[in-house]
């Protein structure tokens, strides 16, 4: 990071902004941003970057994901989707969108996220209205270098949190606006999801994506019948 904290208090926002220089890993956390700095933010970062955002009631946080933290990301998104194509459920992926709502003044951009019940409502959806559109059904976070923004997804109302942390899998429910731990899945009741994916997340340790998404496929099969 090229300025230190003093100076992004005192400076105006977009010169602070455009002087942050994130290396792979890293993050940085900005407070008594106003809503309208942080939608000022939005538009100056544009929608070509690296970085990841989370914002809740005045707090900015800029993180920059580290290669491992991508391939692990890729990997739980594709293991969930061929769970969801083997229980021939619809869905609709739309990745890292920046969900946001002033109302709440929270704003966040998960590492993956899936409308599974609410699949219908963002077909072909070019951007993402929370105050008429739903929330995801499911977001999936990777806690390598920095901790998930849990106050920001509760104030948007996610429903499901699949956590990836200390090398294992985690489910957060919404519970009376509070996310508690699960070992099921609201979306997939049915599927051992945490034994499943963390000893498959092990494996991948030694073997190929491409052959990890076979053995998986072959394992779910097993365990439907």
């Amino acid at each position: 990071m090229s300025i230190d904290q003093l100076e992004i208090a005192t400076m105006p926002v977009k010169i602070a902004i455009a002087q942050i220089q994130l290396e792979q890993g890293q993050r940085v956390s900005l407070e008594n941003i106003s809503w309208q700095e942080f939608v000022d933010i939005l538009e100056d970062l544009g929608e070509h970057r690296h970085s990841l955002i989370a914002y809740y009631k005045g707090v900015l946080e800029l993180r920059m994901p580290l290669a491992g933290h991508e391939r692990i990301k890729v990997l739980i998104g594709d293991l969930l989707k061929i769970i969801l194509d083997e229980l021939a459920l619809e869905w609709e992926s739309l990745g890292s969108t920046t969900f946001k709502n002033k109302k709440m003044q929270a704003g966040i951009e998960p590492d993956d996220c899936f409308y599974i019940n609410n699949y219908q409502a963002v077909i072909g959806k070019k951007r993402i209205d929370l105050t008429v559109d739903p929330a995801p059904d499911l977001v999936i976070e990777v806690d390598l270098t920095s901790i998930t923004q849990i106050n920001a997804y509760e104030a948007l109302a996610v429903s499901e949190i699949w956590r990836y942390k200390n090398g294992k899998l985690e489910i957060n429910l919404l519970a009376n606006s509070q996310y508690v731990n699960s070992t099921v899945s609201k979306a997939l009741p049915n599927i051992d999801v945490i034994q499943g994916i963390s000893l498959f997340l092990e494996k991948s340790n030694e073997i190929p994506m491409s052959t990890l998404r076979r053995e998986f496929r072959q394992w779910l099969q097993e365990q439907i019948k």
